[in-house]
């Protein structure tokens, strides 16, 4: 029996979340978004839904680290023996996945661990992979990232910023490639995060219930039309989804073809200064921003238009005060 995902391109409004995750998709470097707001505002929806749209990725098969075929350089220890024996790597596509941290998993479960009947039984030391190798090249989700443990929001966030996952237990030292898209989401009336880890993730994005009455009950229409008829009602909405996810495939390709040039990079720095930010995460987190804005609008350079919603999106988390008005649905137009 397949099972329907609710259509991206269906889901009304929440225009600066829609658009903080395409840009982390176009560029996984940024670093991640933070979702701030009220419960039942369609957070987890939009992160599946987006990554229902993308592109099939190649993989290793029975790669339990996702490894790319293709990236010799970052291949798991398993697949770079296995070519090294075999010469060549099996291969196979799927879809990108969603690897949800539960709010009671364990270090040892996020990060790895040692394979304890493997050692007991026949005196191996094998490597379990965790929820960080099972995320590689897709989609981390963390629901209520704000009442984690520090020291596994710490880690998460090390790995994250890497891009590798290096894990000692027992006297077994593995490391393994651990990219991925960084979701995670908080209501701030049940705490906050330190600002020290609030740093951290590249992008923010407050959510709240629609206001309009109108767009209100387009959400309550549209939802009832898809768990009336979840097939006829995704047709309804498949042209759209193939155009945003080519549209995307395109931002990626032409990505690496955009320059920072000196001048935009002094705007930054002043821009950041004046606001009094520490640090020089939030000047890289800008730039990176700026540039998938520029690809995602089809652009090979960035303009004022790339730098203003790379500072509502960066900035407003590093701040005390909020300046920055909210996203417009223009941010989606060409």
């Amino acid at each position: 029996m397949k099972r329907y995902l609710y259509p991206f391109s269906a889901i009304v409004g929440q225009e600066e979340m829609k658009l903080a995750l395409i840009l982390n998709v176009i560029d996984p470097s940024i670093g991640g978004v933070l979702i701030r707001g009220e419960k039942g505002t369609g957070k987890s929806t939009v992160v599946r839904s987006l990554a229902d749209i993308l592109p099939e990725i190649e993989v290793v098969e029975g790669c339990a680290f996702s490894c790319d075929p293709e990236d010799t350089e970052s291949l798991c220890p398993h697949c770079r023996e296995r070519l090294e024996r075999e010469g060549r790597l099996p291969r196979t596509k799927r879809k990108i996945r969603v690897v949800e941290l539960p709010l009671s998993a364990t270090e040892d479960r996020l990060v790895g661990s040692l394979d304890l009947e493997a050692a007991l039984t026949r005196g191996e030391k094998r490597f379990e992979p965790g929820l960080l190798a099972a995320a590689h090249r897709g989609i981390l989700y963390v629901d209520e990232v704000n009442l984690l443990p520090d020291h596994l929001v710490d880690t998460l966030l090390d790995v994250a910023a890497m891009g590798v996952n290096y894990v000692e237990r027992e006297g077994v030292s593995f490391t393994h490639a651990a990219r991925f898209v960084l979701v995670g989401t908080m209501n701030p009336e049940e705490g906050e995060l330190r600002p020290q880890l609030l740093d951290r993730f590249g992008l923010c994005v407050t959510v709240e219930g629609l206001k309009d009455p109108k767009e209100r009950v387009l959400v309550m229409e549209r939802r009832a039309a898809f768990e009336a008829d979840p097939e006829g009602f995704s047709k309804r909405f498949e042209a759209e989804n193939q155009a945003l996810a080519a549209r995307i495939k395109r931002a990626q390709d032409l990505l690496p073809e955009i320059e920072l040039p000196h001048e935009i990079l002094y705007q930054i720095a002043k821009k950041t200064i004046t606001l009094g930010v520490d640090g020089h995460r939030a000047d890289l987190t800008l730039a990176k921003t700026a540039r998938a804005h520029a690809a995602f609008q089809g652009r090979r350079e960035i303009n004022e238009e790339d730098l203003k919603i790379a500072e509502r999106l960066a900035l407003p988390h590093r701040l005390r005060r909020k300046p920055f008005e909210e996203i417009s649905a223009q941010a989606f137009k060409m």
